[in-house]
């Protein structure tokens, strides 16, 4: 039989380069493979820091699957599904709630992380931190477990997160008899990708990314702010390339001009302006695909509605059979007695 996998993704935002080449090749690489494939919108879990505006995430739960199948997840090869569409989801998170303390919770590296960044949201030493954002790993539990997941796609930050999980798969089974699958993690070689002001990371709320739904003039005003070897004063000085973030994306989205670019660069025949331009027009040539097949979506929504009902309804007939597994275990199948 085919294994399990499932991943997801939370509806915060439109996906940016990072989401494209740290996630988004290895779901397309995945869905190719022989494996059943739950890709999941996490939209209640995106309400965890996202609860006094939930038009931002019911607005980002169609703009998240446009820019996914733009970029070439196939709904014909994996299922697709919203997470607040599939009541078994949260019925397992309330009764996976009575296997796991707050104090356990609050000790997840990756929970306390999380808080740590929030402090606009819930205070400076996290006094104002909600029931719901501190239990999202008891909901993850729920997501994966809910389709059986027998591989969970991770980077290393996010082990504590199965690790969780499989705590409570451990003791639901112990105290209730072997019903529920064990997750693995499977790690993945995602990469970190950068911003364009050379921080480790690009995020939505950094402002340091180049979108997959951005403008030309968009792409061109961020390419132009990029971060360039600060060593480089003039434009006849010899640079390192592999301190300039404008390199680093020649590199992601391997032009093949990039021997040159680096040999230039180096010998002081390429000033930074002409090198961001060329940039600019590689990053347009690259965007240019996804985004014909995005603006085919964005004129034919029924399309993204079809998509998302057909993966939601084969998630919810799996669900269900786990739940009427999960039932019988904890003997509340009241009316399905033997």
């Amino acid at each position: 039989m085919k294994k399990t996998i499932l991943t997801g993704i939370r509806p915060t935002g439109n996906l940016h380069l990072g989401h494209y080449f740290g996630a988004g090749q290895n779901w397309i690489k995945l869905q190719n493979e022989d494996y059943d494939f739950y890709l999941e919108i996490a939209d209640i879990q995106a309400l965890t820091d996202n609860f006094d505006n939930p038009a931002k995430v019911r607005h980002n739960v169609r703009e998240i699957v446009m820019d996914m199948v733009a970029m070439g997840v196939d709904p014909n090869k994996l299922h697709l599904f919203v997470q607040s569409m599939v009541p078994e989801i949260a019925e397992l998170t309330v009764i996976y709630s009575n296997l796991v303390t707050m104090a356990r919770l609050y000790r997840n590296p990756t929970v306390k992380t999380e808080i740590a960044q929030k402090k606009a949201l819930f205070g400076n030493s996290g006094e104002s931190v909600t029931y719901g954002f501190v239990g999202y790993p008891v909901s993850q539990a729920a997501d994966i477990t809910a389709f059986e997941g027998q591989l969970i796609p991770v980077g290393e930050d996010q082990l504590p997160l199965i690790e969780q999980c499989r705590e409570i798969v451990h003791k639901f089974n112990t105290i209730y008899g072997q019903t529920l699958v064990m997750p693995e993690p499977l790690l993945s070689e995602t990469p970190r990708i950068k911003g364009l002001d050379g921080a480790e990371k690009m995020g939505k709320s950094l402002g340091n990314g180049i979108f997959l739904v951005d403008s030309e003039e968009t792409v061109k005003e961020k390419i132009m702010s990029a971060v360039t070897d600060p060593d480089k004063i003039h434009k006849d000085d010899p640079a390192n390339p592999e301190k300039c973030m404008v390199y680093y994306y020649h590199k992601l989205i391997k032009n093949k001009n990039i021997n040159t670019v680096c040999e230039e660069c180096k010998a002081g025949k390429r000033g930074c302006v002409a090198c961001k331009k060329e940039l600019i027009e590689k990053m347009i040539e690259f965007l240019k695909p996804i985004q014909e097949k995005r603006k085919e979506l964005e004129e034919n929504p029924q399309i993204v509605d079809d998509i998302l009902i057909q993966g939601t309804e084969k998630s919810i007939k799996k669900a269900k059979e786990t739940m009427k597994k999960v039932r019988k275990s904890i003997k509340i199948d009241y009316f399905n007695e033997e």
